[in-house]
């Protein structure tokens, strides 16, 4: 899972890098598995929602918290609700990393930081396996929609994002 989670994943993200990735000094006679063998074959069960505001907009809104609930994302789903989306909150801030691998359903992803505060927004296509990059390397949420929802809905950067539990840090960040 560790591998699949520092590779790009299908709608999903991760880090770019690969710590797990062979060196010369670790190379066996094995080959590596392939990045195939690690990937979701089908989607993943609806998620646990929450209520997401962006201004006045409402979206309700699936959690993606667990490492593969973040890999799967919404591989394999053949549509989305207009109001509904994905949220994936990353265990730190970082350079968010999604690819739209085994995605039928065109997407646009907010990038967002800690303080709930949308930094950048970028159209995704079906099925590109090149990865969408945040430029901000205090990344902390991710939020997918359908394409377009955000000039639709006329939610912008510098927008702050908050839940029915308060504000994303709130809702996703506290200590029990």
């Amino acid at each position: 899972m560790l591998i699949a989670m520092s590779l790009s994943s299908g709608c999903g993200g991760g880090d770019q890098s690969n710590p797990a990735a062979p060196t010369p000094s670790t190379r066996t006679s094995t080959p590596p598995a392939l990045l195939e063998d690690f990937l979701p074959k089908q989607a993943q069960p609806r998620l646990p929602a929450i209520k997401v505001w962006l201004g006045a907009e409402e979206l309700v809104t699936e959690v993606a918290m667990t490492a593969m609930e973040q890999v799967t994302g919404m591989m394999w789903r053949t549509n989305l609700a207009e109001n509904a989306a994905m949220i994936f909150v990353h265990p730190t801030p970082r350079q968010a990393s999604y690819w739209m691998k085994n995605c039928f359903v065109p997407l646009s992803i907010a990038f967002i930081d800690t303080g709930g505060t949308i930094l950048e927004i970028h159209d995704m296509r079906p099925h590109d396996t090149n990865s969408v990059v945040s430029t901000a390397t205090n990344i902390r949420f991710s939020l997918e929609t359908n394409q377009g929802w955000f000039d639709r809905h006329n939610v912008r950067t510098g927008m702050v994002v908050r839940t029915e539990r308060g504000s994303l840090a709130e809702t996703f960040l506290r200590r029990p």
